[in-house]
């Protein structure tokens, strides 16, 4: 056994358990005490070499660690990296369980946890100190380390009860604490700690230290990196702002110059809509004074009404642009008037200067309003002085009439006509003041669309619009008038009528269905006195007989005549005998069974609902009707 045995295992970098070996194996296999002497000489030297290579390679390490600490600074960008990565370096080279941070809060006057590594417990990484407590607060007071093997049984600092239950939570024993400072002044503390009892090396101190300037430095560098950064980016942000205002001042300015424009060229409300949505990008609706759509451009989607009615109250109370969430909305009003409302939907935050476009956008709206009003009211006049002097059969010059009519768009030669409505509230009472004028105003626009005539008599709007089926203008004017006013309206139609000599007979039969259709319970509906079945033989003018029975008696009318039964009498009869079927088989001399074929045949003709009481009415006068017009045999 020899020197070289030593050196083998120091190649290897053996424990310093193994170095006992050689002296093992020499003593039993019996060397004499000289060998057992210089074998033992022999280890004593490899154990010195071993422990100075250790602490070489730990010099090492804790300078790599420096070093790797010191680039960190100079290349910093992200202050919580770097000191994540000191208290790491700490726990790693000092062979510590736990290594953490605390730093000084300025505002609350105590001491926070920064940073840990190791660490298990949620309230030890939570813990915040007093001033002066615990060891921490022993190490910033007189800025000097301090290392304690057994924290618990240490009298030296303060202990707090919060302070220990999270060491103890943590199951630190023992800490070493060295100060962190920026010149004279203290800005936290940089620990090392075990989990059992362990005294900290003086090397280990002054490395921990080392750790803890660089620490300092880092927080240093990061303060004025980030001062640095807040002035270039507060010069950045007055040079971003001085670019936005003048681009978003121009930006007005050519707004303003291409509605002014359109203003000038007869542009309307979607035109003056499509140049903010140009400008300001995403989506605008317009809306008339009761909420409803008059223009639209870009998907606007669905509105909450009740934010947009809160946002326009706001808006006319201010006189200002109001923002609800990625709506904003501009009142149009002129004076105390409000006409109607601009919602600008984007999920771009428009900007001052924009909000001027938005509202200079409402008040160009609500002249092109304005103009339109005053145009469909001058309009409105001529068309209801037209059909005044029709209903009233003034003409004594048709040529005359008939230019009168082309001045406004009327076709004198195609059929028209004539519907009588009357809008009423939930009372079923005639529409309240004001609601008259808005009447007038949706009746003038809605002729001038139809290319038709409009006047009004006292509660009765009267229309006269192409068409060749009463009925249908007639639902049509009702829904739309009742949904203008916010109001059920009834409407009754005559026509069609192809000459103007016929409006006043046809203006007078609108009128009498109107009645008739209120009269009888059906307020806020429409019908033309042929649609009224037998009633509208009672209204109407022409007293169109076979209408009505081809209405209601006209399948079993034409069974009958192309196969030859007697479908029509075996309904009188079932009629005359008060629906019997026995009493029926007997009037007419057959078997039940056959009568009940029979009405099943009529039921398939007439559907299900021929029994029921005012189809049975209509039907009982429709045979009466028949048989009077049908000579005797």
């Amino acid at each position: 056994m020899s020197c070289r045995t030593f050196l083998e295992l120091l190649a290897r970098e053996a424990s310093a358990v193994e170095f006992e070996g050689p002296l093992l194996e020499a003593r039993a296999a019996g060397a004499s005490a000289e060998v057992l002497a210089e074998l033992d000489r022999a280890k004593v030297a490899a154990l010195r070499v071993r422990a100075l290579l250790e602490r070489r390679a730990r010099r090492e390490a804790e300078l790599s660690a420096l070093f790797d600490t010191a680039s960190d600074l100079a290349g910093l960008r992200d202050l919580d990296s770097v000191l994540e990565a000191i208290v790491r370096r700490a726990r790693q080279l000092l062979k510590a369980d736990v290594s953490y941070m605390t730093l000084h809060d300025d505002e609350r006057g105590d001491t926070y946890m920064r940073v840990t590594d190791g660490s298990v417990s949620a309230a030890f990484r939570a813990v915040r100190l007093p001033a002066g407590a615990g060891l921490g607060g022993l190490v910033d007071q007189t800025a000097v380390p301090y290392t304690t093997p057994d924290y618990f049984a240490d009298e030296r600092f303060n202990h707090l009860s919060t302070i220990d239950s999270a060491v103890h939570e943590e199951g630190i024993v023992a800490i070493l604490g060295v100060p962190m400072r920026l010149g004279p002044r203290g800005i936290g503390v940089l620990f090392a700690a075990n989990r059992s009892a362990r005294p900290f090396a003086q090397e280990e101190v002054v490395l921990l230290s080392s750790l803890a300037a660089h620490a300092a430095v880092a927080m240093d560098n990061a303060r004025l990196l980030e001062e640095t950064r807040a002035a270039l980016e507060e010069l950045s942000t007055a040079n971003e702002f001085i670019r936005a205002h003048s681009a978003a001042v121009e930006r007005a300015a050519l707004a303003h110059d291409r509605m002014t424009d359109l203003v000038v060229r007869g542009g309307g409300v979607e035109d003056v809509a499509a140049v903010v949505i140009d400008v300001l990008g995403g989506a605008l609706l317009v809306l008339d004074a009761d909420g409803r759509r008059l223009a639209a451009v870009g998907a606007v989607g669905d509105l909450d009404e009740a934010d947009v009615a809160a946002a326009v109250a706001s808006s006319r109370g201010v006189g200002r642009t109001v923002r609800r969430g990625e709506l904003w909305v501009a009142s149009v009003t002129a004076g105390a008037e409000a006409l109607g409302t601009l919602v600008l939907r984007t999920e771009e935050d428009v900007q001052d200067t924009d909000q001027r476009i938005l509202e200079r956008a409402a008040l160009v709206t609500a002249l092109l309003l304005l103009f339109g009003r005053t145009v469909a009211e001058a309009e409105g006049r001529v068309r209801g002085e037209l059909l005044d002097d029709l209903l009233a059969g003034r003409l004594s010059d048709p040529d005359a009439l008939a230019r009168r009519a082309r001045l406004v768009s009327v076709d004198v030669g195609a059929p028209h006509v004539v519907v009588v409505a009357r809008p009423a509230d939930d009372a079923g009472e005639p529409h309240r003041p004001g609601r008259r004028e808005r009447a007038a105003f949706w009746a003038a626009s809605h002729a001038a669309v139809e290319r038709g005539l409009v006047a009004l008599r006292g509660d009765e709007v009267v229309l006269l619009l192409p068409g060749e089926e009463p009925g249908a203008v007639a639902r049509r004017v009702a829904k739309e008038l009742g949904t203008s006013l916010g109001v059920a309206a009834t409407a009754g139609a005559a026509g069609p009528v192809i000459r103007f000599d016929q409006v006043a007979a046809a203006f007078q039969e609108a009128q009498r269905c109107t009645d008739a259709l209120i009269a009888l319970g059906r307020r806020g509906e429409a019908a033309s006195a042929d649609e009224l079945g037998f009633v509208g033989l009672l209204v109407g003018d022409n007293r169109d007989v076979v209408g009505f029975l081809a209405s209601a008696l006209g399948p079993v009318l034409d069974y009958d005549a192309r196969r030859g039964t007697g479908l029509v009498q075996t309904l009188e009869a079932y009629f005359g005998s008060g629906g019997s079927l026995s009493r029926t088989a007997e009037r007419l001399h057959i078997h039940v069974n056959t009568v009940t074929q029979r009405l099943d045949r009529i039921g398939q003709l007439l559907g299900e609902n021929w029994q029921e009481p005012d189809r049975a009415l209509e039907l009982q006068l429709a045979l009466r009707l028949h048989r009077l017009r049908t000579p005797p045999a």
